[in-house]
């Protein structure tokens, strides 16, 4: 059981887009993913509760976080072998346990958070809220977007993650978020 949520070993450079919902994380994975011609990891628990929205209309509950992480690590660990020099992931299981605690009372089922103090990775990039909502099916705390951020920074600070806060447009995120990555390639 344990297995499906350990990442397996790379000697890849990889990034993790990490923040509250609505701060570009996607939007940004998939500009560096072009601009280092390599492949982006998806945010597995999107397309997981989007269908159980679709077919339910219920929103995420405890019982989903284990498949949503079980799915998160199946599509790095496929894509870690794909990337090139660099792997861009759209969120880690560090950012669904920041989300299970935010939810759940400051639950977090122990196998998760295992797993999401275990995994490691080269760089955090802190999305700031400075740009605009943007409402679907899945996002509801619009107007707890300071509080979250604090609680995401909060996190990377208490587990000594590496990290850079990414404010601006999207083309100085993407400046920014490019020279931090080059530093820890030319590094290598």
């Amino acid at each position: 059981m344990e297995e499906k949520f350990k990442q397996e070993p790379s000697d890849i450079v990889k990034i993790v887009l990490f923040g509250p919902e609505s701060t570009g994380k996607t939007t940004l994975s998939e500009q560096l993913a072009r601009h280092y011609n390599t492949v982006w990891v998806p945010e597995y628990a999107r397309e997981y509760l989007q269908d159980k929205w679709n077919n339910e209309r219920k929103t995420c509950e405890p019982h989903d976080l284990l498949p949503i992480a079980e799915g998160q690590m199946k599509l790095e660990n496929e894509l870690t072998n794909k990337a090139t020099d660099v792997l861009i992931c759209d969120t880690d299981l560090l950012e669904t346990k920041v989300y299970s605690e935010a939810y759940y009372v400051g639950h977090c089922d122990p196998l998760l958070e295992k797993f999401a103090l275990q995994n490691t990775y080269d760089l955090y990039f802190l999305t700031y809220i400075d740009i605009p909502w943007e409402e679907d099916d899945l996002r509801d705390k619009p107007t707890e977007r300071e509080r979250m951020f604090q609680y995401f920074k909060e996190t990377l600070e208490k587990y000594n993650r590496n990290f850079i806060i990414l404010k601006g447009d999207k083309k100085i995120r993407l400046a920014t978020a490019v020279k931090h990555i080059d530093k820890l390639l030319n590094r290598r």
